[in-house]
């Protein structure tokens, strides 16, 4: 029985979307939970600022090589070989998995090794002895990439066979994993126990999808093509994909360092923000963007340019009047979110005050990065991975900007300041400072979102008239 759950398939985007949205909720849940678990027990100190600054190279390899390089590369490419040998496409899964476990063993190697001199660069303002403990909780967290990178591979794979249940499920295995870290590791190790409770979340993560990918039918195999037309392809993907999410990763480095200059607990307001406002962004953006890309991808292939455009338009307006009010809805009641979910033990009012400020501020990036995902899987189901890289690139150069701009402007009394001092009711002048970084991300969203839909207009325009070209003939 329960082998058939895990093993059920979902026949249309609509119900994949709603799986996806519904277990995209528990996991949120679970998400804020834990938030409300790390603000009360250590509130705005320096201990949590090690902790998020500690995630950032972890979470850097995670997202470059991983969670969108690998796996947006290799959905279109093995769908491909979907359509003509289910061996054909086992074996270059195969080869794809054990060249990718080298790759990434030999990278993590030397992280290990470098660690310190990029605590350094990542957090400027720590003293000695928060460097010592922020280069710790990295090395440990480093295993969470390996085992990560394995899942999220297999995620992808799931999701072409339509096993959105399963993949729906590991991202909550994850939070119950640093969950457990939060309540029985840090009590007892201090806060080394959140890295290794993030390292057990990425466990559940892998073990929860492996049995069922391997029920499919895939078996690893003693194969090494690194010149394999398929692996090749996914190379020719995953770099431009790699460069984009590169940038994406570059901004929250230089937020980090900014934020770490600023005040103890500056690292923790940003982070805590950015994590109440993620339930929306991937409740809507990340389920639609994930249930419409393998369709997207399967109607490219079989070169279905009509039905294309039709997946698109259908999801991209129903994000857009989803995404608008939840947004809306975010800046009003930003104060009583942060109260409800955050507001425990050591985290006070005024630890409310600024945090909820800061989630007012992103809330105009929810509804630009929402849509920013739709796009660029839309461009990588049409094998274009450098386009969004572009816009990322071109969203991280004004963010880098901004964010240097706006902190030094912050720094002293003036209108600007005083406005935001006075409309988020803020008690404490020298901390409005911190607003800065989250209107430097919304403002780079936005433009990184009229980027892409101005070249995807242009993309559209050019196949309807192919469409029409050989319609006339």
């Amino acid at each position: 029985m329960l082998k058939r759950i895990l093993n059920s398939k979902t026949r249309s985007i609509s119900w994949a979307s709603l799986i996806l949205a519904v277990f995209t909720f528990f996991s949120a849940l679970l998400g804020l939970l834990r938030d409300r678990l790390l603000a009360g027990s250590f509130g705005l100190s320096g201990e949590l600022d090690i902790y998020y600054a500690a995630f950032r190279i972890p979470d850097f390899i995670s997202m470059v090589l991983i969670m969108g390089a690998i796996s947006a590369a290799i959905v279109p490419v093995f769908s491909q070989y979907l359509t003509r040998s289910k061996k054909e496409a086992w074996d270059f899964l195969a080869n794809l998995f054990n060249i990718f476990l080298l790759i990434l063993i030999i990278v993590l190697f030397f992280l290990f090794i470098f660690t310190p001199r990029l605590i350094s660069f990542i957090a400027p303002g720590f003293n000695s002895e928060k460097r010592e403990l922020t280069i710790l909780l990295t090395r440990i967290m480093l295993l969470s990439p390996l085992l990560l990178g394995l899942s999220n591979i297999i995620s992808a794979i799931l999701q072409v066979f339509q096993r959105f249940f399963i993949t729906s499920l590991a991202p909550i295995m994850y939070n119950l994993g640093i969950i457990t870290g939060i309540l029985f590791f840090a009590p007892r190790f201090g806060i080394s126990g959140l890295a290794w409770g993030v390292v057990l979340g990425a466990f559940l993560h892998l073990s929860i999808q492996l049995p069922v990918l391997l029920d499919r039918g895939f078996r690893l195999q003693k194969i090494f093509r690194f010149f394999d037309p398929g692996f090749l392809k996914v190379i020719k993907l995953t770099i431009p994909r790699s460069i984009g999410l590169a940038a994406n990763q570059i901004n929250l480095i230089v937020v980090t360092a900014i934020a770490s200059t600023l005040f103890t607990g500056s690292i923790a307001v940003f982070n805590l923000a950015q994590s109440l406002s993620r339930p929306f962004l991937t409740l809507i953006g990340v389920s639609f963007s994930t249930a419409a890309f393998p369709a997207l991808s399967l109607a490219f292939a079989k070169k279905e340019k009509e039905k294309f455009e039709n997946i698109f338009f259908s999801t991209f307006w129903r994000v857009f009047f989803l995404i608008a009010p939840l947004s809306l809805l975010l800046f009003l009641f930003r104060n009583l979110i942060v109260d409800i979910i955050l507001r425990a033990g050591r985290f006070g009012q005024p630890e409310a005050r600024l945090t909820a400020a800061c989630l007012g501020v992103f809330a105009l990036a929810v509804f630009a990065q929402s849509l920013i995902l739709l796009l660029a899987k839309s461009f990588y189901s049409l094998h274009d991975t450098k386009t969004p890289a572009l816009a990322s690139i071109g969203g991280m150069t004004v963010n880098i900007i901004l964010a240097f701009s706006l902190v030094k402007l912050f720094s002293f009394s003036n209108s600007l300041s005083r406005f935001f001092l006075n409309f988020f009711s803020l008690d404490n002048p020298l901390k409005v400072k911190i607003i800065a970084l989250p209107l430097a991300v919304s403002f780079s969203a936005l433009f990184q979102l009229a980027l892409l839909l101005f070249f995807f207009y242009k993309r559209i325009k050019k196949m309807r008239q192919e469409r029409e070209e050989i319609n006339k003939v």
